[in-house]
């Protein structure tokens, strides 16, 4: 399953290039030429980043990310404002809206995806370490003997790979992610499972029937 973004733009042709850049990279793309309609699609579809204009019809870009982070499955998502408007004031109210990025318009595509990669990477170690913290990592349930265990959509891709016998490098490769990245992942995976080293991690999964997702 792909991660998705919700493109905020009503420059049909801003929306498309970001859209194609997107994809490109594997990601899936919602795309909005409002504030309001972003808003709804946000809601509808909970989109793991999202990229918006400020100057927008409706709503725009403050108002939409300033909506968004009073929602608590919103608080933490990552949010790019690319938008024409350079000036010091204008960067200053998108940070205190809310904004974890703020670039300028033009901007160079390959710019957009590394902080597109960072912003999604660091997301997903945030919410594993909350995961972790809120459930305990694990649970077992002594009364019905249940075991539940919260992993991430990409703890769970690396967790399928180290079954399948991949290095740190070689899972860095294929998911697009750094090693040290990776390592974090793999810390909090032996870290939920209470595991000493790899190979009781795959015993574990195997034993709890996680070799499938």
């Amino acid at each position: 399953m792909s991660l998705q973004i919700l493109v905020s733009d009503d420059d049909s042709t801003i929306q498309h290039l970001i859209k194609d850049c997107l994809e490109l990279q594997g990601y899936s793309v919602i795309l909005a030429n409002d504030g309001e309609k972003a808003l709804s699609l946000a809601m509808k579809y909970h989109p793991h980043l999202l990229i918006s204009d400020i100057k927008m019809p409706h709503k725009d870009g403050y108002q939409l990310v300033q909506e968004l982070r009073k929602l608590p499955p919103f608080r933490l998502l990552p949010v790019i404002f690319l938008t024409h408007q350079h000036t010091m004031e204008a960067k200053i109210n998108g940070y205190q809206a809310g904004c974890d990025v703020y670039l300028a318009k033009p901007f160079e595509p390959m710019e957009l995806i590394a902080i597109v990669k960072h912003l999604l990477e660091r997301s997903q170690v945030i919410q594993s370490e909350r995961l972790f913290t809120e459930h305990n990592n694990s649970s077992i349930d002594n009364n019905n003997n249940f075991f539940s265990l919260h992993l991430t959509h990409r703890e769970k891709e690396v967790l399928a790979l180290i079954i399948e016998g991949h290095s740190n490098i070689q899972i860095a490769q294929q998911l697009y992610l750094s090693p040290k990245t990776i390592e974090k992942y793999v810390a909090n995976l032996l870290k939920k499972t209470d595991s000493q080293n790899r190979t009781e991690l795959v015993s574990f999964a195997f034993k709890n029937n996680l070799t499938h997702f």
